[in-house]
This record gives C-alpha cells, sequence and structure tokens, in this order.
C-alpha cells in the first residue's frame, strides 16, 4: 500500500535572528544619536558657561563627569566653586563653594536645562575672617531657551538655613522653609528692550539678623516688572540696574503681599533708581493688624529709657539717640516727670499716628488702613518715620 503522507515542512529560522538584530541595529543607532546629541547638549552646556563667565560668575570644577545614558545627558561638577564678579554694589562678594552641581538636559528637549545644587554653599570674600553658609534640604535652578536668547528661569530651594560664620562659631542669620524665584522675558526680545517679569515667593521666612521686624517668620510673594534694558546680554546685574536708571526705567511692584501672624499687609506701586543707585519712588501699602505695626517695626523700643545708639541704627537709621534722650529731657524740665509720661504714652499716641497717616478700608475682609510707603535715596519712610535703608543697586 503506498504512503501518501505529506513530508514535513522545514521552517525557515532566519525570523528567530530578525527581532534580536532589529535592537541591536535599533541600540547601535539610538546609541549614535545620542552620542551626535550630546555634542550638541555639550556644547550647550559650554556656551551657558561661557555666558554665566560673562556675567560675573565663573565656575570651576575640581573633578568634571559625563553622563546619562541612554536618555539624558548629565554633566557632574564635583567641589565646584564660583567666583562672583561685581555681583553687588559693594562688590564684596568673592567666592562661593560647594560640594556639587549637577546639570541635566534631556536628548529630546535639549533648550531645557536642569541644575541640581548639593549643600553646603560657604560664600567667602577675600581678606574677611568671616563666612556666610547656606545649607538647604533640595535646591533646582531650570532655564529654559538657547544661551543666546534665554526665554525664562526659575530656582526653588527647600528647608534654606543662612548662618555667619567666625572660625568655629556659627551665628544664625535667616531661614526658611521655602524659596521661589522666577523670571521671564515678557516683551520685547533678549536683544531689544526686554521687559522681565520678576515673581518670588518665601515661607515662612525670618531674618532677624537683618531687621528686627523680620524676627518672627512671615510668608511673602511678590509680582514685579522690570522696564528700562536695553537688552538681555550677559553682564552683572549693577551693570543693568545702571541702565534701567539711565533710560529712567522703573521697577513695578504689580502685587506684593506678606503675612506675620495676625499682620497682613499689601503693595503695589512703581519705584525709580537715584543716580546714585538707591530706590526712589513710593507703595501703596494696605495693612490689616496695624497694632501690630509700631512694635513690628520696633518703633516703641526707640522711645525707651536709653536706647544705644546701635539699636537706634537698626531700628531707625539717621535718628540719634541723643536727639531722642533732649526731646525727653526738655520735657522733664517743663514739667518734672512729663518725659516718662510721654515715653510710657508714646507708643499708643505713634500707633494712632500712623493709623491717621491713611484712610480707612478692608483687606481680605478685615478693618485695614491704607497709607504710602515711600523710598527716597534707599531710606523707607512710614509717614514721617524712616525705620529701614535699602541698599545701593549698583
Amino acid at each position: 500500500m503506498a504512503d501518501y503522507s505529506t513530508p514535513p515542512v522545514r521552517r525557515s529560522r532566519w525570523p528567530l535572528f530578525v527581532m534580536p538584530g532589529l535592537l541591536v541595529l535599533l541600540g547601535i543607532g539610538w546609541s549614535g544619536f545620542w552620542f551626535y546629541a550630546s555634542g550638541q547638549v555639550g556644547a550647550q552646556f559650554d556656551q551657558w558657561r561661557a555666558r554665566e563667565a560673562q556675567a560675573g560668575r565663573v565656575y570651576n570644577c575640581g573633578k568634571l563627569g559625563v553622563g546619562g545614558y541612554p536618555f539624558r545627558f548629565e554633566v557632574t561638577c564635583d567641589n565646584a566653586n564660583v567666583e562672583l564678579i561685581s555681583q553687588t554694589a559693594s562688590r564684596k562678594l568673592g567666592k562661593a563653594e560647594l560640594n556639587q552641581i549637577l546639570a541635566v538636559a534631556q536628548i529630546y528637549s535639549p533648550q531645557r536645562l536642569i541644575a541640581e545644587f548639593t549643600s553646603p554653599l560657604t560664600l567667602t570674600q577675600e581678606g574677611e575672617q568671616q563666612a556666610l553658609i547656606l545649607s538647604w534640604k533640595e535646591s533646582q535652578a531650570s532655564v529654559y531657551g538657547l544661551p543666546q536668547s534665554p526665554q525664562r528661569a526659575s530656582f526653588v530651594m527647600d528647608d534654606p538655613v543662612l548662618e555667619r560664620s567666625a572660625g568655629a562659631v556659627r551665628t544664625p542669620f535667616g531661614r526658611a522653609k521655602h524659596i521661589e524665584l522666577h523670571g521671564r522675558i515678557a516683551e520685547g526680545s533678549v536683544a531689544d528692550n526686554p521687559v522681565l517679569d520678576v515673581a518670588w515667593q518665601l515661607v515662612q521666612a525670618s531674618a532677624d539678623a537683618l531687621h528686627p521686624v523680620l524676627g518672627e517668620a512671615f510668608d511673602m510673594t511678590t509680582q514685579a516688572r522690570l522696564r528700562g534694558l536695553k537688552d538681555f546680554r550677559p553682564k552683572p546685574w549693577p551693570e543693568r540696574f545702571r541702565e534701567i536708571q539711565a533710560a529712567d526705567g522703573r521697577i513695578e511692584v504689580v502685587q506684593s503681599r506678606l503675612q506675620q501672624g495676625t499682620l497682613l499687609a499689601v503693595a503695589t506701586g512703581s519705584l525709580g533708581i537715584s543716580p546714585q543707585g538707591f530706590l526712589d519712588g513710593e507703595l501703596q501699602m494696605t495693612v490689616a493688624g496695624l497694632d501690630k505695626i509700631v512694635p513690628a517695626l520696633g518703633l516703641d523700643k526707640i522711645l525707651e529709657q536709653g536706647v544705644p545708639q546701635a539699636t537706634l541704627d537698626q531700628l531707625a537709621p539717621g535718628l540719634k539717640a541723643e536727639q531722642v534722650d533732649r526731646a525727653m529731657g526738655a520735657l522733664d524740665k517743663m514739667i518734672p516727670g512729663l518725659g516718662n509720661l510721654v515715653r510710657q504714652k508714646a507708643p499708643a499716641a505713634l500707633q494712632a499716628g500712623i493709623g491717621m497717616l491713611g484712610q480707612k478700608t478692608e483687606l481680605e475682609g478685615r478693618p485695614a488702613q491704607s497709607f504710602p510707603l515711600r523710598f527716597s535715596e534707599g531710606a523707607v519712610f512710614l509717614g514721617p518715620i524712616r525705620f529701614a535703608q535699602s541698599p545701593a543697586l549698583f
């Protein structure tokens, strides 16, 4: 009997090798693309570093590492230091040192650069024995755009603590729970009259070393707009502020809100810059919890017996201790004991006087007073009372 069974068909094995082969080819292709793209991104890093150097911030690395394959490009700068050149009007900033800077760019989005900073940062000045030490939990900066035409930038920091160090002794200077700073070009372009929008936020911040009013923790949010820049080429900020002053530019405070305990204050207005580099102008300020203003500013302490000049310099720059004592002594000569009586009643009278400077209104459903906050050559006035001095911008 004949055998009519179909002989077995021999299947080709080449499809078994197709998928692995394709994966190998894809890996080779992606690796080639990564190395090509990483070269482009690496050039961007170098250009950003050059831009920062032109702006007076020169970055140096003890050890430089490159990685991030396969989906991003990373540059690690260990034992980093930054030379700060002409960053403030006093030009006293020297060198900042920190453990590590990690800069990251995604291969598919090289225009967005993210940098992470490892705590702490030590700021020293040439010839100075003291240093400022800033520590934090997390810190990150980001910038979008090409080095030749940046569009926006952001900076965030969690749990920063600033201390002044003299040898092994550290003195608290300031702290916060959270800090944010954002900036973008709102009008114009990098090369032609840019207008900058700037916003910042402080959460549970305090800085008693700057002024007693900042001793209690406060929250603050501010939106501002800078007009008067010729361009946004890399340069130190004192030069930019000088440009704004020469162009009769303005720092427009769109909205500023501060809350400290039961004290709530908002402010809007426009500030210019004097030829000497100080803030000039006026903000319209609305305050709820006015009874906190006098003790918060330390104005009640000014009227206490025997206020040292150092305290007055901190609480009310320009006011002399002998002026206060002379005025109280004159009252005692007129009527014995009148000087001490005035001292006791003065804080309440001063509070009432501040209340009379403005108009009654409401703020977030609370009774409030609205009055001007005036800046003149950097001195800050609440009505006729000078209580602070802002630094020169150039």
